[in-house]
Formats: structure tokens, sequence, C-alpha cells
């Protein structure tokens, strides 16, 4: 029998095709013109609207990502596993949910990520999201105005952007978001300190050229880059643009108290205090994460969840058998548990 070619969708496991409908826009950013690290102005935006969307306007939940993460990612598939939006898809199709639509917004920066944040090193990035792609999105979709239809949900660094504008979302979901700082990032100064004295001249300079004229990236050999991008954000150098100041001595790893004081400043877990009634405003708070968290994320869900207690949040905290990976799984049922408090 000869081969011969065939029309539509492979199907599973390939491609399930979506019963919803996703818009892949580009769009041109005026905030981030400028940008220290010449980064792009042109970003992809997806946009879902669950099957039904039709003009009546409904909840809309943004998925925000973690650090390295970049938005054609969300269409990736593991062994066995559909993708995240085929997982979204099939739980709207499914009756599930309530119709909403769902935005997947790129932040990727040159060091990985922008922890969401404006900073003299990567550029304004919550201006980004919160000014211009909120906007973009309330004038072009049926979405109900107002951050009391408006969530926010990511994971890890997405997890911790997720917190950082109650004003503009209504409700919040992070998956292992980061917090408790001292846990998830004390831990990984002495490392790279030594990573940088045995391999890169004890410099950070180094350390990125090399990474950037890498043909392949070992992400073993360069790990804990991570941190950089981290300093990018809570810590900018003030007389360089896109540049860091790093909270430890890189030749010794002893601590910098007065830059460490400046990242301690924007944990979630000493930010919430600071934030406390539009906290309370809020008509959902989700926080999950897995009890075996390669970076004590757990750890920082639950230290996030006890100041919320004092500040009187109503919120519910779930910990899971798992690590920090592979939460896939979990994302569909954050935007739902958004879209039920939203509508």
């Amino acid at each position: 029998m000869a081969l011969r070619a065939a029309e539509g969708s492979a199907g599973p496991p390939w491609e399930r095709p979506l019963r919803g409908t996703l818009d892949r826009l580009i769009i041109q950013s005026e905030r981030l013109a400028g940008n220290p690290l010449g980064d792009p102005v042109r970003r992809p935006l997806w946009v879902y609207r669950a099957p039904g969307v039709g003009d009546e306007p409904v909840p809309s939940v943004y998925v925000i990502q973690g650090f390295m993460g970049q938005v054609d990612m969300w269409a990736r598939h593991f062994p066995f596993e559909p993708s995240m939006l085929e997982r979204i898809d099939e739980m709207f199709a499914g009756g599930d949910c309530p119709r909403a639509v769902v935005v997947f917004v790129d932040a990727w920066t040159s060091y990985g990520g922008s922890q969401f944040l404006n900073s003299t090193s990567t550029g304004p990035y919550m201006d980004y999201l919160c000014d211009e792609v909120v906007p973009f999105v309330d004038e072009r979709y049926p979405v109900l105005p107002g951050a009391e239809h408006r969530g926010l949900t990511g994971k890890s660094s997405g997890g911790y952007g997720a917190m950082l504008r109650p004003d503009v979302f209504g409700a919040l979901a992070s998956h292992a978001g980061d917090a408790l700082f001292e846990c998830c990032y004390l831990p990984n100064f002495p490392q790279i300190a030594r990573k940088l004295r045995d391999e890169f001249d004890g410099s950070w300079d180094v350390f990125w050229e090399q990474l950037r004229a890498a043909d392949h990236v070992d992400m073993e050999r360069f790990e804990n880059l991570d941190l950089y991008g981290y300093a990018a954000a809570y810590s900018p150098d003030p007389q360089r643009p896109g540049k860091a100041l790093m909270p430890f001595e890189v030749d010794t790893g002893r601590l910098i108290d007065d830059v460490w004081a400046q990242w301690l400043d924007w944990d979630p877990v000493r930010m919430a205090p600071r934030h406390a009634d539009a906290l309370r405003s809020m008509r959902r708070v989700y926080l999950d994460a897995g009890k075996e968290d390669e970076w004590y994320l757990d750890l920082g869900a639950q230290a996030f969840s006890k100041e919320l207690d004092k500040l009187g949040v109503e919120h519910t905290l779930e910990l899971f058998k798992g690590k920090h990976g592979g939460l896939t799984y979990r994302y569909p049922r954050a935007i739902r548990e958004l879209v039920l408090a939203l509508r």
C-alpha cells in the first residue's frame, strides 16, 4: 500500500484539536522600548477563549510563567500527557468550569525572566503586564472590566508575580511561588560563589559571556544562573543599567546585608502586611506546592499562608506529594477556582 497524505490534525498524542479558540498574537510594547538589555519589544501574546464565549462578557485569567519560561512552552507536550492548552480546553469543553478568557503573557528577558517587576536592570515588566497587556485584552475581547473579574495565576516566579498587584487582579493562584527568601534563595549563594570561583574566574561577566557563546547550554554547568536574574529584579545596580547588585560577596559567599535587605523587601511573606487591605479584598487566594519542592517553596507557601491568617485574608493552601516540576496537571484546577470566584 502506498503512503498517502491525509487531511486534518494528526490527533493525540501529537495534537488534540481545541474546542475553544486560541489567538496567537504579536504585540508591540511601548513600555519595554529602550529597555537596558535591548530585549525585544515585539512579544507573543496568546489569548484563549473557552467554547461558547461570544459577545457576553466573561471573567479573564492571566497566566504567567516561571523563570526561563517563554509563552510557546504552553504548547509543549510531555510523554503521555496533554499540553497545558489542551488541559484547560478539556476542562472548559467538559463543562467543569464556567466560560472565561485565559491570557498567556510572555515576560522573558536576556537573564531568563523579569519576576514581573519594574527594574532599571531589565525593564518595566510590571507596567507592561498591568498597564499595557491588560488594557489591550480588555479592549479587544469580551471580558468583564475591573479587578473583581480579573485573576492572575502562575508557578514559581510566575506564582511570585501573581502576588504583586491586587489592585489590578482580584483573585490569585500561586503554584510554589517564590516566597520566604531565606529558604528558597539563600542556600544557593555559596554554591554559585564556588562555581564562579572554580569555573568562571570569579566573575559574573565571564559567566554570561560563556553562556551566550555556548552552542549548547549545559544547565548543570550554568546552574543558578537565575540568581543573577533575581538580583536584576530585586537589587538592580543604580550606577550600571542592565547590571545587578548581588546580595553576597562573589569571592567568599558572605552576605552583603544592605543588598540582601533589598531582596527581603520583595519577599511576599514580608510584603503581605503592607498590602493587607488589598489582599483582604481578594475574591480568591489559592496556594499550593509540592512537599518535596527542591527550593523549599512548600515552606514559602506555608509562611505566606501564615501571614494571610494573621491578616484575616481568606485563602486555601494545598500541599501535595510532588517536587517543583511536573505540576502542569494542577494548573487547570487553579484557573477553575479563580473563574468561579470572578464571575
